[in-house]
């Protein structure tokens, strides 16, 4: 883990630097929390979940959605380059999200050291899916500006 001693202005130029570097991988489908009791761990769901998180009362499983009635999100990840200085990355991007496009997120980090050590799964609400994915592009040079109703 990385400390960095930084302006704002340099945060902001490394980690521009941090998410357009870094692998972007938009996964199909929209996806779901379930829960299952803390006692039980949900081994049902360990070939299809992203991420496993509990807490004193339930196994909550990260799985692609098939239920209308569960809250739905679409799902992204970044593995990072390895090397480079990433940390503040989630705070970075989620404050930018909230502050461009109003929206709040999730994310679920994993440690692949094969792959540049920490990666990120990001949710998004899926109504805001294809802004928050267009704005990820445009972060990392790949896109157009957000639309201007958009824009602070």
């Amino acid at each position: 883990m990385y400390i960095s001693h930084e302006t704002p202005e340099q945060t902001h130029a490394r980690l521009g630097q941090v998410i357009a570097q870094a692998q972007f991988l938009v996964l199909d489908g929209p996806y779901a929390f379930v829960e299952v009791d803390a006692g039980a761990f949900p081994s049902d769901w360990v070939a299809d979940a992203l991420a496993f998180v509990r807490d004193e009362q339930v196994w909550s499983a990260l799985v692609p959605s098939h239920s209308p009635e569960q809250e739905a999100f679409s799902v992204f990840s970044f593995h990072f380059t390895p090397g480079l200085d990433n940390s503040g990355f989630v705070g970075w991007l989620a404050s930018h999200f909230k502050a461009v496009l109003g929206t709040g997120v999730f994310v679920v980090c994993g440690q692949n050291s094969e792959r540049g050590g920490i990666f990120d799964y990001w949710g998004a609400p899926l109504s805001m899916a294809s802004l928050v994915v267009a704005e990820v592009r445009r972060l990392r040079g790949e896109g157009e500006a957000a639309p201007l109703a958009l824009q602070n």
